[in-house]
């Protein structure tokens, strides 16, 4: 158990990317079961599932980069005001 936690921990996108992916074939084969599909047909079918949760996955892990390369970034400090003679 503690294993898996680390792998979770470690690689939170494989992790999303195996959750959805399990859910999204899961809700294939049970949407599709009544259609008569050949094994080759719902062979592409799953592989092509999988495909689109993995894009789907990194397509969101983009908007973490932008927000992780934000939070590295520090602020500048403020300029100190200038002494300026008056007129």
């Amino acid at each position: 158990m503690a294993k898996i936690k680390t792998f979770i921990t470690a690689h939170p996108q494989w992790t999303s990317w195996i959750v959805l992916s399990i859910g999204m074939v899961l809700i294939l084969i049970w949407s599709a079961r009544d259609v008569g599909l050949l094994a080759g047909q719902w062979a592409a079918l799953i592989v092509a599932t999988i495909a689109v949760a993995g894009l789907a996955v990194w397509i969101i892990g983009w908007e973490d980069e932008e927000d992780d390369e934000g939070k590295d970034k520090t602020p500048s400090p403020a300029p100190e005001p200038r002494n300026t003679p008056e007129a």
